[in-house]
């Protein structure tokens, strides 16, 4: 039954019932009449194609009839599977549409995703899961076995160049993370052994008390005393006053280490704001809450620096795991990198293999062009008038039989 005798709507919808239900056994329609939105395919055993559409999309809509969630009997009957056969003419103008359905979808796909998988398009072999691609059919279509092991080849050729970009890829990050990971290792270590160094001098010269607390023993350039609030008092007004320009300047010491200040300019609610940070200076800067001094407990504001020096245990503990850490990864990282990708000869010998094919398929081209064109010389010379027959082919896809009839 042709779908296109139904005059409406609601024809079309009860012939699509007949279907399902299985009173119309055969249904014709076209792309248009029986594709998108048409739920068919309860009894569906197999779609034929009489014709190739212009666009890839139209063919999957053909195919999406039979080919979808509902079909019974493909479930029940056939492994869950419906024949897609699509009919063509060797040697004719449907090696050219299947040539630009291929092109299209090929585009298609790297627009939709603009990944390295999309970038590798399939032009492989034909197989139960995905059948045949347009560029496989063109080589059937074209009569020519040759081509269609070249599509073999180039597949195979396709899919290692991108294992091998993967590898190469895979192996560059590698280098990268070593390359980083050891420079943070040596740049670790240099600090570790500086801080150890400031500690070791710190706890040498530590005075402590009865209860075995570390005492304060801070002093201030211009200030002779060693009361901590006094010193705390002159320390605030120095959070308050000093200007230094961005440069570190010394205002006292503890422990034989500097105790230096730095005035840095930043800007709140628009406004230039002046921030004192305040420091004690070994082998590196150290800080104690951020730098800020206690606003209002002189006493705390003066503890500022001692509690800044015994925080140095902490940063070698932190240096200390992350030196264990990078010990751990770099080896790893150096086995990784020195790997070679196996499959290279491999590579070689498919490329060299399809070199040669090619050079097979342009020897096998050439008579034949040669001979087409003393067949036309001789027709235009005679005015013969040649009728050519082609040959029709059966096309069962996913590829299980290829007839001749």
């Amino acid at each position: 039954m042709h779908v296109q005798e139904c005059k409406n709507e609601r024809a079309r919808k009860m012939v699509i019932a007949a279907m399902n239900e299985g009173a119309v056994r055969v249904l014709f329609g076209s792309t248009s009449m029986l594709g998108t939105g048409v739920n068919a395919q309860k009894r569906c055993v197999a779609i034929h194609h009489l014709d190739t559409p212009w666009r890839p999309s139209d063919l999957a809509q053909r195919d999406g009839r039979g080919v979808r969630a509902g079909n019974e009997i493909a479930k029940l009957y056939a492994d869950n599977k419906v024949d897609v056969i699509i009919y063509a003419v060797e040697k004719s103008l449907d090696s050219y549409k299947f040539n630009l359905l291929h092109c299209k979808q090929t585009f298609i796909s790297q627009l939709k995703s603009g990944a390295l998988g999309a970038r590798t398009i399939d032009e492989g072999a034909m197989d139960e899961k995905s059948g045949m691609n347009f560029s496989e059919y063109m080589a059937i279509l074209s009569g020519n076995t040759d081509l269609l092991d070249k599509a073999k080849l180039e597949k195979k050729i396709a899919s290692l160049e991108g294992e091998r970009k993967s590898f190469n890829r895979g192996k560059r990050d590698s280098e990268l993370k070593l390359k980083s990971k050891s420079e943070e290792l040596d740049g670790n270590r240099t600090i570790l052994k500086g801080m150890t160094a400031d500690y070791d001098k710190f706890m040498s010269q530590a005075k402590k008390d009865k209860d075995g607390n570390i005492l304060n023993l801070i002093t201030l350039n211009g200030l002779e005393s060693n009361n901590l609030e006094l010193i705390g008092k002159q320390l605030q007004r120095m959070a308050k006053t000093e200007r230094t320009d961005g440069e570190y300047k010394e205002i006292g010491a503890i422990y034989g280490f500097p105790i230096k200040v730095v005035s840095e300019t930043s800007f709140e609610s628009g406004l230039p704001f002046v921030d004192n940070r305040f420091v004690v200076e070994a082998h590196y800067k150290y800080q104690y809450n951020n730098g800020h001094l206690a606003k209002s407990d002189p006493i705390a504001a003066a503890n500022n620096f001692v509690n800044a020096l015994q925080k140095i245990q902490g940063y070698i503990e932190q240096y200390d795991s992350r030196c264990r850490t990078l010990e751990k990864e770099i080896p790893q990282l150096q086995e990784i990198a020195s790997k070679v990708w196996k499959r290279e000869e491999e590579l070689k010998s498919l490329k060299a293999e399809l070199a040669a094919l090619d050079r097979k398929i342009q020897l096998e081209l050439a008579p034949q062009v040669e001979k087409e064109s003393r067949v036309e010389n001789k027709e235009a010379t005679n005015n013969v008038k040649t009728d050519v027959t082609s040959k029709g082919l059966r096309i069962k896809d996913p590829c299980q039989q290829v007839r001749i009839y």
